[in-house]
């Protein structure tokens, strides 16, 4: 019997290796899949600037990278002695005004430099729904301030549509290489309602086909029809039944693996998923000499895969455990 509807998810034309440099940012499967490629021992930016819902959003602050534009000091905000940004995540926080826009100018320089030098740049969108603000427009995060304060406002599609022909039409210019992967997020956004998530889902849907049949370097990977389709149970979802579960996001990875990375890439993950096994591996007994052969051969393998990643860390532990 079978119990779900799976679907093939075509292979990458612009697959990703270990050589790749990645840039992930937008909804918290940004995070996710980002975190993921670090633990994989990817070059991989992730959220730099927060956790980031709305798609507009994300493409001014790319925007903002690509022109290094200066904080807007009309959207700085201070709550209980800690500054923040109407422009950015609660993650980006400060003081003082002076060491907030040093953060938010750091940050920017560093998405920057991924642009610059990345081969990948992974946009999740979360919502269509935003919120705004009659001085300072349209907002990344509302960091706990009243609702009476901002407008909500569900984006039409044909508005994030020219946002994005803009944003892409000029990193196409200063970024020719650089290939971009787009996703919708499968976490659900049902405080805006069901009917409403919905929509705002479809919406982004749309815009994802709409800019992978524009422009020749972006594609697109079904994380939510993934979630909808293969995973259609509520068993897949954590208890608040917004966010996916851990099986849940191992099962979209394995996907996202085999359609995004070369056949080189899927076997070193495997390679390296074995070793942080070993790695968190808990004896009975530490001080027995069949423990302290495996902590020698799993040494052995550190110092041989550390000529290709980083293992400097691993080995240190390890050796101290000898």
């Amino acid at each position: 019997m079978q119990w779900s509807t799976e679907f093939t998810i075509p292979e990458s034309q612009f697959p990703i290796s270990h050589q790749s440099k990645i840039l992930s940012m937008g909804s918290c499967f940004a995070q996710t899949i980002g975190q993921k490629m670090i633990d994989a021992k990817m070059d991989c930016l992730v959220n730099p600037i927060g956790t980031i819902f709305h798609p507009m959003i994300l493409g001014d602050l790319l925007d903002h990278a690509i022109f290094q534009d200066k904080l807007e000091e009309d959207g700085i905000l201070e709550r209980d002695g800690v500054y923040f940004y109407l422009g950015a995540h609660s993650d980006l926080y400060a003081e003082s005004t002076e060491e907030l826009k040093q953060k938010y100018a750091h940050q920017l320089a560093e998405v920057k430099e991924y642009l610059e030098t990345g081969t990948h740049l992974i946009l999740t969108l979360g919502t269509s729904w935003i919120y705004q603000t009659e001085d300072f427009g349209r907002v990344a995060n509302c960091h706990k301030l009243p609702q009476k304060n901002f407008r909500k406002k569900l984006v039409p599609l044909d508005e994030m549509q020219l946002h994005f022909n803009h944003i892409f039409g000029n990193i196409s210019r200063v970024y020719p290489n650089l290939k971009i992967i787009l996703t919708v997020s499968p976490v659900r956004h049902i405080k805006d309602g069901i009917p409403e998530n919905q929509l705002s889902k479809s919406f982004l849907r749309v815009l994802c086909s709409q800019l992978e049949n524009r422009f020749s370097f972006v594609s697109y990977f079904p994380a939510y029809e993934v979630m909808m389709d293969e995973l259609r149970d509520y068993r897949f979802y954590k208890k608040d039944l917004i966010h996916p579960t851990e099986e849940a996001e191992d099962y979209i990875w394995e996907k996202w693996s085999k359609s995004n990375f070369t056949t080189e890439t899927q076997a070193k993950n495997l390679e390296l998923q074995k070793i942080k096994l070993e790695l968190s591996h808990r004896p009975l007994n530490p001080n027995s000499e069949g423990h302290k052969k495996f902590l020698q051969n799993l040494l052995q393998k550190l110092e041989r895969l550390n000529e290709e990643f980083d293992f400097s860390r691993e080995i240190i532990v390890v050796q101290e455990k000898l």
